[in-house]
């Protein structure tokens, strides 16, 4: 999602952002010579009773970050993402539709958010039909106060991002073709469920399940949890099964989500009608530079920044 100009800097981006307890930060290349995106940097700065802008000075001091394409992600409930019909306008009068559609939708004056766009690309061999788009709107002051936070810090931010499009980033590593692929993650904030086809976001679900509360808990408390993440996976997959008929989910992909990711993997590999995997970026990311993100908790902590940083440019609409 592009809401700022992009400045011309080092190949690839430099994904920095902002977790409960410190600052996260990702540098990712696209190498023409390697097959995998390359992680060349992969860094934190805890918080330690500093605030955010301490941190983020602090971050800027060592890393120079102006040498960088810069990107961060908005946290959850700081954006919504509204799916709606696609209007049958030309592209350049595409945002201002879109600005009407949303004033009855957002609880805030649609003049005061920032809006962009996702396509949803309906069945090919039903051309005529309509199709869907996602819209993306925050407040203007969210995007505001973001970017005088990194500003302040002396960091170029050039894009802000939201998490389930650095989801899609990595989903998309793993798709097979002519097959969707869904992925599933936890973070603090609770679980993040999404589907790719081609390179496209088609679904997004939000879980009320934290890692948190998937990280302890007796037997019993666990079980529940997991009926209550298997329940929602399967009324979303097969709502998104009657909405894209001619998309066929070819696997789950479950994102590290610690000590008991293996047990939830199997939990749900027994109750879904789709494979459930677990999410290996060392099977297609180059982390030869950066060895730590080898181990599961590792990746966990770093997921979104990940995402981030593996970041295309959108197709502009």
């Amino acid at each position: 999602m592009r809401l700022f100009k992009k400045a011309s800097k080092k190949n690839g981006w430099l994904a920095v952002c902002l977790g409960a307890d410190g600052v996260y930060a990702i540098h990712a290349e696209r190498d023409a010579n390697n097959a995998k995106p390359v992680i060349r940097l992969a860094t934190a700065f805890p918080l330690s009773g500093d605030t955010q802008s301490a941190a983020l000075e602090r971050f800027c001091k060592e890393i120079h970050p102006e040498r960088y394409q810069c990107t961060t992600a908005l946290g959850n409930g700081e954006y919504q993402l509204l799916s709606v019909d696609a209007p049958n306008v030309p592209p350049d009068e595409l945002k201002t539709a879109m600005r009407w559609r949303l004033k009855d939708l957002l609880d805030y004056h649609v003049d005061d958010a920032t809006i962009d766009v996702l396509d949803v690309p309906g069945d090919k061999s039903a051309p005529s039909r309509n199709h869907s788009m996602y819209a993306v709107a925050a407040r203007n002051q969210i995007i505001q106060q973001r970017q005088e936070l990194f500003s302040s810090a002396g960091i170029p931010i050039s894009v802000i991002d939201i998490p389930e499009m650095a989801q899609r980033n990595i989903s998309a590593l793993l798709q097979e073709e002519g097959r969707g692929v869904a992925c599933l993650s936890f973070d603090a904030d609770g679980g993040l469920l999404t589907v790719t086809f081609a390179g496209d976001l088609y679904l997004s679900r939000r879980l009320d399940l934290g890692s948190a509360q998937l990280s302890g808990g007796t037997d019993e408390q666990m079980t529940a949890r997991y009926d209550r993440i298997t329940l929602e996976l399967q009324r979303s997959l097969d709502h998104f099964e009657r909405q894209y008929p001619f998309i066929t989910v070819g696997k789950l992909l479950l994102a590290p989500a610690g000590d008991r990711s293996e047990g939830l993997r199997q939990y749900l590999g027994s109750n879904l009608y789709v494979p459930v995997q677990a999410l290996d970026m060392d099977a297609v990311l180059d982390l030869s530079a950066v060895p730590q993100l080898r181990n599961p908790d590792m990746q966990q902590r770093w997921f979104m920044a990940i995402g981030c940083a593996l970041r295309h440019e959108e197709k502009v609409l």
